[in-house]
């Protein structure tokens, strides 16, 4: 699924279109990433409408268009924007295409767990004002975290970070990360977690954050060597610290990995 970096990335895709009027649209307004949707009035209301900002919030982008109209995205798991020839021709999995007259902006999702928002109105829609700070801004807090773990206390670790009410954009790898980071196990529960801990979670996981949009966002290259990332994927995956072969669990409902010695 991607995440925050990745979401950033995709975001950037559709800015070529920046400017640029939507001269027709495509969907197909009976699939579930729709669902809720007026799509009669999203498709009558954004032919001719300006493309005219966009930005990224956690795992959610949202695209401005002249006239007071508001889309919204959500990738999922599968989700991507892609940019394609003003000719382009929809397949089964691009829900949704808007063309301008020198390319189509396409949004594709094979498994359909991402979701398309539209709203028509002077001020942004309550689904993107009501959204949590993200962790590389200003209002993330320490006091946010700890305020939250409160309610969460028989949460293992690992399935409070991924819970996007506090940690927008925080998904399976980054958890991983700032967990190695931070030197905690993912299934430790949240109560056993000492002030200090709090603190060190809190901290990498804004320092994560924030290096993740540095080096992934530009281009959706990796992360530089000694980040955990490398090693948590394949089963021989061995910890940058110290060589000790990975553990491997679902946690959260999650696949996790850790390191045995690092995170005991």
């Amino acid at each position: 699924m991607p995440e925050l970096a990745e979401v950033e990335f995709y975001r950037k895709q559709w800015d070529v279109g920046l400017g640029q009027k939507i001269e027709r649209v495509h969907l197909h307004a009976a699939k579930r990433v729709l669902r809720g949707v007026d799509t009669a009035a999203l498709e009558r209301k954004i032919v001719g409408a300006k493309f005219i900002a966009s930005e990224a919030h956690g795992k959610r982008m949202l695209f401005r268009f002249s006239g007071d109209l508001w889309l919204g995205l959500h990738l999922g798991m599968t989700g991507e924007l892609l940019v394609e020839s003003p000719k382009f021709i929809p397949a089964k999995h691009d829900h949704l295409v808007l063309y301008q007259s020198k390319r189509s902006l396409v949004f594709h999702d094979p498994r359909m767990f991402g979701r398309i928002q539209f709203h028509h109105g002077k001020h942004a829609p309550a689904w993107w004002t009501d959204l949590p700070p993200q962790p590389h801004q200003p209002g993330f807090t320490r006091a946010l975290v700890e305020k939250f773990f409160a309610r969460r206390r028989k949460l293992p670790i690992k399935a409070a970070l991924l819970m996007q009410e506090t940690f927008p954009g925080v998904g399976n790898w980054m958890a991983d990360e700032i967990l190695w980071r931070a030197r905690i196990n993912p299934k430790r529960r949240v109560a056993t977690l000492k002030p200090d801990a709090v603190a060190e979670l809190w901290k990498q996981t804004r320092w994560v954050s924030r290096e993740s949009l540095k080096y992934i966002a530009p281009a959706f290259d990796d992360p530089p060597p000694g980040w955990f990332f490398h090693n948590r994927w394949g089963r021989r995956g061995v910890c940058p610290r110290d060589n000790t072969p990975l553990k491997r669990a679902e946690v959260g409902g999650r696949t996790t990995a850790w390191c045995p010695v690092c995170q005991k």
